[in-house]
């Protein structure tokens, strides 16, 4: 889970970056109006473009640690079932014993 949560901070650190990157370099640049708008359009379609399959391989990521633990879950509810069914088994038995009346107890000799 800790993994996750670090890619997601990686994730959102890296499109921060980006963006603030991107906006110095366009605010820095010697470039006339026409070019810097052409070149902060290609920046945004790039930048979408690495958001889309960032967000694609965290979505994989994610589905594949969730049927993991899906896997995982079933594992764990059917030893479980098994572990109960032995205990009422030998809860059944015990149970049996003590309905069972007891033989009268021999007098005591003398």
């Amino acid at each position: 889970m800790s993994d996750n949560n670090d890619f997601v901070t990686f994730f959102a650190g890296m499109i921060i970056g980006g963006l603030v990157g991107a906006a110095a370099a366009m605010l820095l640049a010697p470039q006339s109006g026409e070019d810097t708008r052409a070149m902060l359009r290609d920046k945004s379609i790039e930048l979408k473009d690495k958001a889309v399959d960032v967000g694609q391989d965290v979505q994989l990521r994610a589905e594949k640690a969730l049927e993991t633990t899906r896997v995982q879950l079933e594992d764990v509810i059917n030893e479980l079932k098994s572990r109960t069914d032995e205990l009422a088994k030998v809860i059944s038995k015990e149970t049996a014993k003590l309905s069972t009346p007891a033989a009268p107890a021999a007098p005591p000799k003398v």
